[in-house]
């Protein structure tokens, strides 16, 4: 077993190696099914115990595929280079996010 290397984490799934392509498009499709909406927030120094992040857009409450949102990750990074860019689920019944991840971290060749 490999062990990573040291940096800080940030989220769910950032204890990981990091996902490939096809293992976000497949964890976006999870947030679409469970009925949740998806959103892209950025913010160019995450900091653990800072919960404010800028929203990119407004929710994607009509996406109906995976690409739709990865799309929009794309296009977030063309202008948001320098910053940690993560997929956020609301869930419209509770009222509240249900899921998180980063998509994208500064330096990566991803998206």
């Amino acid at each position: 077993m490999k062990t990573l290397p040291k940096e800080r984490r940030y989220e769910t799934l950032s204890y990981l190696p990091p996902l490939t392509d096809q293992q976000v498009a497949k964890q976006v499709q999870y947030i679409i099914d469970q009925g949740y909406i998806p959103a892209i927030e950025f913010e160019e120094n995450p900091q653990p115990s800072d919960h404010h992040w800028t929203l990119w857009k407004l929710p994607m409450f009509s996406a109906g595929s995976a690409q739709e949102v990865l799309n929009e990750v794309r296009e977030c990074r063309s202008e948001n280079g320098n910053c940690y860019i993560r997929v956020i689920g609301f869930d419209n019944i509770k009222q509240c996010q249900a899921v998180s991840f980063i998509v994208y971290k500064p330096n990566q060749n991803r998206f």
